[in-house]
């Protein structure tokens, strides 16, 4: 799952909370929305006829059947993340190995840490070994390492550079680069490289992609080092 979308459905009887899911799931990177359902059976209906879903925004309160009971009813579930109105819902929720629990009105920042919690889930050995997740404004970004050029340290931020796209997330420059895989070197206070994207060594710059970087004096030894010069 961790190189493709994850995939979403929302069961919700309710076209206002309907409305404000769908807003937040088209505005994380993340999420890919296959349906809206209105009640248990609409749900139990698609995932008997569509592919399988990664992910269900599970309403608890609807009429017929509770979500609750529609998810304990569901031989090989997907993951969930309840929405109710009703906090003493939660419990229950969390019985059934929700990933997470949502109280409505539910606030995008909340969203945005339950989603987080399944990207961990979803990770080998539920940890980040491939890629890190980025919070840039109020989206959230899935970025492999693989495909960061450099990382660069911006005031309170740092600015995480890829091809199609600059990432500007809020993060200590020394923290961020020390959760980096092995292939990454400092090479300036304010810079970090993916040597596999590395071209060449020119004076005190060192080429990344197209991209020219600068090599601090107080780092030139340790990169010489590393590049076995």
């Amino acid at each position: 799952m961790s190189n493709k979308n994850i995939t979403c459905l929302i069961v919700d009887d309710e076209k206002s909370s309907q409305r404000v899911l769908q807003h937040f799931i088209s505005e994380t990177e993340v999420l890919e929305l296959k349906a809206i359902c209105n009640n248990a059976a609409e749900a139990f209906k698609y995932l008997q006829l569509h592919d399988s879903i990664d992910l269900l925004f599970l309403d608890i309160n609807m009429p017929r059947q509770s979500g609750l009971d529609f998810y304990k009813s569901l031989k090989q579930p997907p993951k969930v993340i309840f929405t109710t109105a009703y906090p003493q819902f939660a419990i229950e929720g969390f019985e059934v190995n929700a990933v997470d629990y949502l109280l409505k009105p539910i606030a995008y920042d909340r969203f945005l840490t339950a989603i987080n919690k399944v990207l961990e889930l979803n990770s080998p050995n539920n940890s980040h070994d491939d890629f890190v997740v980025l919070k840039e404004n109020k989206a959230l970004h899935k970025i492999f390492y693989k495909d960061i050029q450099y990382v660069e340290a911006f005031g309170d931020y740092v600015k995480v550079h890829t091809e199609p796209k600059t990432i500007v997330t809020h993060s200590t420059f020394s923290s961020f680069i020390d959760n980096l895989p092995h292939y990454f070197l400092r090479v300036h206070k304010s810079f970090s490289i993916n040597l596999n994207r590395m071209n060449y060594l020119s004076g005190n710059q060192i080429s990344v992609d197209e991209h020219m970087i600068p090599i601090g004096q107080t780092y030139k030894k340790a990169v010489l080092k590393a590049l076995n010069l």
